[in-house]
């Protein structure tokens, strides 16, 4: 025991710091084929399929068009948003667009990969695991210079934990190669989902397992129900006596000859006595329909998208879209952008230095409303004549007429005498 444990009145050893074993293996199978599995997620519950019977993985998910826009309007917008790198000073927030970072986040993040594609794949990562992973590939100074992305399900994030430092990440992954290894903190980029430890994100397929399990039941069945020709089940009775084998035999001749879309309205001949009963069946009074709206509205609340962004438009009034889509901005990719932001300032940023997203062309509205919004800042004089024109991708006017402010006349500063002009001036 040291003299600073002592002093601490400390019972651990000295060297406290211990780390588990490697976990991460080569050669691990993809999480849709895995994931009922368990896999890699040991630690999760996830045996045997959902209480529907359905299997509930990435790709069955994916299969629900209500999932698919979900996620596709998530990323798609994620990735259209800029994450710029900026600092802070006495005048102001200044972009840093000549600093690496800043090409590194906002030009080309790997050779494989646009800005777009990279960042798309991120935010799905978050939606469909939970959790981003990227391989950070440094120069000689130890400089980021390329992030490669990570399967999800082949990272493992394991934590240590010391009396005089705190808490620390490393972790075992498998790298595209298919090399495998632990791997430092400064190597790995993790961008964790909502979490309950801090560490590592919650998998959203996981604990919706069963709301999910409903949707691709009921798909399920609608597609069974039309390929058996759209048809209630059908009782084929007889008064004379048939053995088991044959009735086995006239069930599969009957599934045959008239069950599918290609045999419809085909007509039964039926012998041996037999008499079709068909059984009291109807989706209407089921409320099929019904229960299907109400699944998509699970999955827009499961992924935090308003409805009307996965075209669910039966109670909408379209009174209210603008404010929605607002909305949409602030409450559901708002905590997206600072999530990531923040993880990358934690990894990346130097200094005083902070990453911001900057959403404000999916805050612009209407035209009419951003005109008279920008016509109110221009004749106030907070805003110039090219600040105005940028806002409409229009070329600046220069000179002293496009970077003047405006100050209005009848207006002064309290307290102060208001200024007089002469007449001709």
């Amino acid at each position: 025991m040291g003299l600073l444990d002592f002093l601490r009145g400390s019972d651990a050893p000295a060297s406290a710091r211990q780390e588990p074993r490697i976990h991460a293996e080569a050669g691990i199978a993809s999480p849709a084929d895995e994931f009922q599995s368990g896999g890699p997620w040991v630690t999760f519950p996830t045996g045997g399929p959902s209480r529907s019977g359905v299997l509930v993985n990435e790709r069955t998910t994916l299969s629900l068009p209500a999932v698919m826009q979900a996620v596709r309007i998530l990323s798609g917008v994620f990735a259209m948003v800029p994450l710029h790198y900026c600092s802070h000073d006495g005048t102001g927030t200044h972009r840093l667009i000549d600093d690496p970072l800043y090409q590194l986040m906002n030009g080309r993040p790997n050779d494989a990969q646009s800005r777009f594609a990279f960042r798309e794949i991120l935010m799905s990562d978050l939606l469909m695991a939970g959790n981003f992973y990227a391989y950070v590939s440094r120069d000689a100074f130890m400089r980021p210079i390329a992030l490669t992305r990570l399967d999800p399900f082949g990272v493992t994030p394991l934590q240590s934990f010391d009396r005089a430092s705190g808490q620390s990440m490393f972790y075992d992954a498998t790298l595209p190669d298919g090399s495998s290894g632990r791997f430092a903190a400064r190597d790995i980029w993790q961008v964790a989902g909502m979490s309950r430890n801090g560490l590592q994100g919650l998998n959203p397929i996981a604990y919706m397992k069963e709301a999910f399990g409903e949707s691709i039941a009921t798909a399920a069945y609608v597609q069974n129900y039309w390929r058996n020709n759209g048809q209630p089940p059908v009782i084929l009775s007889s008064d004379n006596k048939i053995p088991p084998a044959e009735r086995q035999a006239i069930k599969q001749d009957w599934k045959s000859l008239y069950s599918g879309p290609a045999n419809a309205g085909e007509p039964a001949v039926l012998a041996q006595g037999l008499k079709a009963t068909y059984m009291p069946m109807n989706n209407k009074d089921g409320q099929l329909v019904e229960t299907r709206t109400m699944q998509v509205l699970d999955i827009a609340r499961a992924w935090g998208v308003p409805p009307h962004l996965i075209f669910e438009l039966s109670k909408a009034t379209f009174g209210n879209i603008e404010q929605q889509s607002l909305e949409f901005v602030i409450y559901h990719l708002g905590p997206h952008f600072s999530r990531v932001a923040d993880s990358a300032m934690h990894a990346f940023a130097s200094g005083s230095n902070v990453f911001m997203h900057d959403p404000s062309d999916l805050l612009k509205g209407g035209f009419l409303d951003r005109a008279q919004g920008i016509a109110a800042l221009r004749n106030a004089g907070v805003m110039k004549t090219d600040e105005a024109r940028s806002n409409f991708d229009l070329n600046p006017v220069g000179g002293s007429v496009g970077n003047t402010l405006w100050q209005p006349v009848n207006m002064g500063v309290a307290g102060q005498q208001a200024a007089t002009t002469t007449p001709g001036n």
